[in-house]
């Protein structure tokens, strides 16, 4: 029985609820068809590269993310949470992000020969030379993006991230089947955001020149400074199962706990932050309209976890013949990994759906709260699970990020105006289809007769859409016509929660 939190929800005027729809669907249209894109061409890059040559990636992935930290996105998002902005401040802000960046590519090129040291592979000190090249183009990204997102503008942008995308696959796909091995792995993203900053800077269409003049930014920069220590503590946490990994584990057993990662974090990696850059600039537009953020926040976390929960229950269910379908059979054995992963991945996706509303609101100092608490929780986890090899690595997200959310969510929920309750009860019918079609899933796979792993996939995954679908439809038919509404462009539809 379904029983409503909320009369109704007051919506916010047309044109602001036009703009939000419309900027969805645009962000997230060209990501989904971005990733597409992506997605073929790294699967088939997977197939032809080796897992030494992932392993050596992500080791440089560790290196890039902690100074990326660094690179000024928390400024980006001071200058599209303030109210107004005037040009001074604006160009203060480029001038910011230029110094920020060519510094940083001269650190990492410096630094570049004690994470070599530190990983015990010579050639990662080649790799991070050369991947020292991006910072340099993320002031031509991250300030354009500035821009656009003031303006609730994201057609322009998701032109210019389908571009860009389409040229980092053909960069992959080329330097894979050219021989040059992990280089390819390095090349794709050095010419996405070459194509991106490019992009950007002629779809923003802006005249501003920097101003190295950073007097009186200081509101800007404590924004910025807070938002970047609290993903700095992000970063500790997210890449040390790879710091730890990478120094106990050869290339080849990180690169397939590595690629597991990245097949199960598929969804909160690559299609929620799109989702999270639209609903920053939404809620930052709502600061006076507690009550609909509220209520917004419950309806927008339904509508991703009514995606994500399938996704990652179907995917823990087929895990060893979908591995073999899309990775190849020299990947088997990530499939356990994977299984383990994808079953950890629901709490991540939750986790992640807090902070922008926080920041939004103003509240950037509980984004560094929960930083600071998942930098404790994740390496500790990832520390003691790697006593029991790869496969404690990986079992180590299932104990971790689900005491993560809950005290993530017991700081954050009292600032959106939302019970713990209300949550609950808005994401609880989804993920009681989701499972319901995860056990129909597993018994089906038991019963299957021996097969090609592509004709199993095919067939379990068309079972559990049909069961996923069907049980909405027959238990709780409000959410389809809920997400329905919402793709239809048509006004607020009440949140309900399970009684």
């Amino acid at each position: 029985m379904l029983q409503a939190t909320a009369d109704r929800l007051d919506p916010e005027p047309e044109p602001l609820f036009a703009q939000a729809r419309g900027a969805i669907i645009w962000r997230s249209g060209a990501q989904i068809v971005g990733q597409l894109i992506t997605w073929a061409a790294t699967f088939l890059v997977i197939r032809i590269l080796d897992p030494e040559d992932y392993g050596l990636f992500a080791m440089t992935q560790v290196v890039l993310a902690f100074l990326n930290m660094l690179n000024g996105a928390g400024l980006t998002r001071g200058l599209i949470q303030q109210r107004v902005a005037d040009e001074r401040s604006i160009r203060q802000l480029y001038g910011m992000l230029i110094v920020l960046n060519f510094s940083l590519g001269a650190l990492q090129f410096a630094l570049a020969p004690l994470a070599a040291a530190y990983f015990r592979q010579p050639i990662v000190a080649d790799l991070l030379r050369v991947q020292a090249f991006l910072y340099f183009t993320t002031p031509f990204v991250a300030f354009p993006y500035a821009l656009l997102a003031r303006s609730i503008d994201f057609k322009h942008q998701a032109r210019v991230y389908l571009a860009s995308s389409v040229a980092g696959a053909l960069t992959a796909l080329a330097g894979a089947y050219g021989g040059l091995g992990v280089w390819a792995l390095v090349a794709a993203p050095i010419a996405l955001f070459t194509t991106r900053a490019v992009g950007m800077t002629v779809a923003s269409r802006h005249r501003y020149r920097p101003l190295f003049d950073f007097r009186g930014a200081g509101t800007l920069a404590k924004f910025g400074a807070m938002m970047a220590t609290g993903q700095l503590f992000w970063l500790l946490q997210s890449q040390a199962d790879v710091f730890v990994g990478g120094r106990a584990f050869d290339p080849e057993t990180l690169g397939l706990y590595t690629t597991g990662l990245f097949l199960t974090q598929i969804i909160v990696s690559k299609f929620v932050p799109a989702i999270n850059d639209v609903v920053f600039s939404i809620y930052a537009r709502m600061q006076d309209d507690l009550a609909g953020v509220a209520l917004g926040f419950l309806r927008s976390a339904r509508m991703v976890m009514l995606i994500a929960m399938p996704f990652y229950i179907g995917l823990a269910a087929v895990a060893e013949p979908l591995v073999a379908t899309v990775l190849g059979p020299k990947w088997l054995a990530a499939a356990p990994l994977v299984r383990l992963l994808a079953l950890a991945m629901p709490a991540m996706t939750m986790q992640v759906l807090f902070s922008p509303v926080c920041d939004a609101l103003g509240r950037p100092g509980i984004g560094l709260r929960t930083g600071i608490i998942g930098a404790v929780i994740m390496p500790v986890s990832f520390v003691i699970g790697i006593y029991w090899g790869v496969t404690g690595l990986a079992a180590s997200w299932l104990v971790g990020y689900p005491l993560y959310l809950a005290i993530t969510a017991a700081l954050a929920l009292p600032v959106i105006g939302v019970s713990a309750r209300m949550l609950i009860g808005a994401i609880m019918p989804v993920l009681i289809a989701a499972l319901a079609m995860g056990l129909a899933v597993v018994t089906v796979n038991g019963w299957l007769p021996v097969q090609a792993p592509q004709v199993r996939v095919a067939i379990l995954v068309a079972l559990g859409v049909a069961v996923y679908l069907g049980w909405l439809g027959v238990f709780y038919r409000s959410i389809l016509r809920e997400a329905i509404d919402l793709a239809r462009g048509r006004q607020r539809v009440p949140v309900t929660s399970a009684a």
